[in-house]
């Protein structure tokens, strides 16, 4: 049974009847009222999210209570390497089953923050965490008190160690600005790029040192590189091709911005429907894109500013609006998501889905998608909370891990998957950021 569904079976108990709810427990049917009221509870919104409290509490019971998880008897490392020596298993089957036990017998510690400054730690919620690209730091958007937003950066160094602790620093300035999505951040090696916007104010791309974020002395970092003005966005992305790496990219309404940070000069695309997703590939100048209408599109920004449909490429399409989409490494297969919660892979070559990942939530919510090809995994986190793994190769969902936290709009973890955490001798594992906490799955 899929956790986001409702555990409320009436069709196989009673027959469903129009604006009552059926209680197996009581064995009779409740009048269900309209949206929320004060004086009877019983909505339909009340009755899911009790269910799913309720599957949330009981998987994490069962957690608890199994040391060493796996999904079925008689899935263990000695017997799948027995059966791949006597030639009763392929090579792909034991790949993704050598992949299945380690992500089911990863079990969740906390990981305790370390401050300079002792407010810091543990006093705002975590919104988003992004890691670099060598897994060595993870940037970090935390919500304030007082409205807003603050930035950090987490140090991994500590993970390696029997009591897992990580260092965190801020830059001492907070932005009045609120983090529109999860998928407004790139983050590069040397620097970030920060998009942000409220609905009362243009918005703004900033570029920030990493030096902000050091243990050294304040007064010697350095300010805002640069910030550049524009309309409300929904989604940004940095360019790290060599002809055209000083540039960044913006999708807006109903348009896209491609804008080098040292001329300042700006390109613009006009689309007929939001961005809400973008990705620059590496080998090639070519920037991908997904729009709310659920279409997949890329641009060569080499070219000149056009309008209509005359200059782009790869075009493909979902059914529902596309919130998130990763090329893999070797750029002939792009990974999509959409608010439906569907997951396709597209070989681009042929412009066709090859595979679909099932089991992923959404509906209405901006969700990243996390590709780490060298372990061959796909992690997401969904509108439910629950964060699901699955096998790249075979689309197989290999585990469902249910949040620390009651599901709600505002606990929706962020998560960083990586078999190098905190660099080339990092630890392999995922880091989940929920509310004021921080955990570590470890992926021995």
């Amino acid at each position: 049974e899929d956790p986001s569904s409702s555990s409320l079976t009436q069709n196989s108990v009673a027959p469903e009847l129009p604006g009552f709810y059926y209680d197996a427990e009581k064995n009779r049917y409740f009048r269900l009222l309209p949206g929320h009221n004060n004086y009877n509870p019983l909505t339909k919104e009340s009755i899911q999210y009790k269910a799913m409290e309720c599957k949330r509490l009981r998987l994490l019971e069962e957690e608890e209570k199994q040391k060493k998880k796996t999904t079925r008897p008689g899935l263990n490392s000695s017997m799948l390497l027995q059966k791949r020596q006597l030639g009763l298993v392929s090579s792909t089957s034991y790949c993704r089953l050598v992949h299945e036990l380690k992500v089911n017998c990863m079990q969740r510690r906390k990981i305790e923050i370390h401050s300079p400054d002792s407010s810091v730690a543990g006093t705002n919620n975590f919104k988003i965490i992004v890691a670099d690209v060598a897994c060595e730091r993870i940037f970090t958007v935390n919500d304030v008190e007082h409205g807003g937003c603050k930035y950090g950066i987490i140090n991994l160094r500590g993970l390696g160690k029997e009591s897992l602790t990580v260092e965190m620093y801020d830059n001492l300035y907070f932005t009045n600005r609120k983090v529109l999505e999860k998928s407004l951040f790139s983050l590069t090696h040397f620097n970030k790029l920060c998009l942000m916007g409220i609905a009362e104010t243009p918005g703004c791309a900033s570029l920030l040192p990493a030096s902000l974020f050091s243990s050294g002395n304040p007064g010697d970092r350095p300010g805002m590189l640069c910030s550049f003005k524009i309309s409300t966005a929904w989604s940004c992305a940095w360019c790290l091709n060599p002809q055209a790496d000083n540039c960044f990219s913006t999708g807006l309404t109903r348009r896209v911005l491609v804008t080098n940070i040292v001329t300042g000069h700006r390109q613009i695309f006009g689309t007929s429907s939001d961005v809400l997703a973008q990705q620059f590939a590496t080998q090639t100048p070519m920037l991908y894109n997904g729009c709310r209408s659920g279409e997949i599109f890329s641009i060569d920004v080499r070219q000149r500013n056009r309008k209509g449909h005359s200059w782009k490429a790869n075009r493909l399409f979902h059914d529902s609006a596309v919130t998130s989409i990763r090329l893999l490494e070797a750029e002939h297969y792009l990974m999509a998501a959409d608010m439906a919660g569907k997951i396709k892979l597209w070989d681009l070559r042929a412009a066709k889905c090859v595979k679909q990942y099932e089991g992923h939530h959404n509906e209405y919510a901006v969700l990243p998608l996390h590709v780490n090809e060298e372990e061959g995994l796909l992690t997401a986190v969904g509108q439910d909370c629950y964060t699901r793994i699955w096998s790249l190769q075979d689309a197989h969902l290999l585990r469902t891990i249910p949040s620390p936290h009651p599901s709600s709009k505002d606990a929706i973890p962020s998560v960083v998957f990586s078999s190098r955490l905190g660099g080339s001798r990092g630890v392999p594992g995922l880091l989940m950021a929920v509310k004021q906490d921080l955990y570590h799955f470890s992926y021995n």
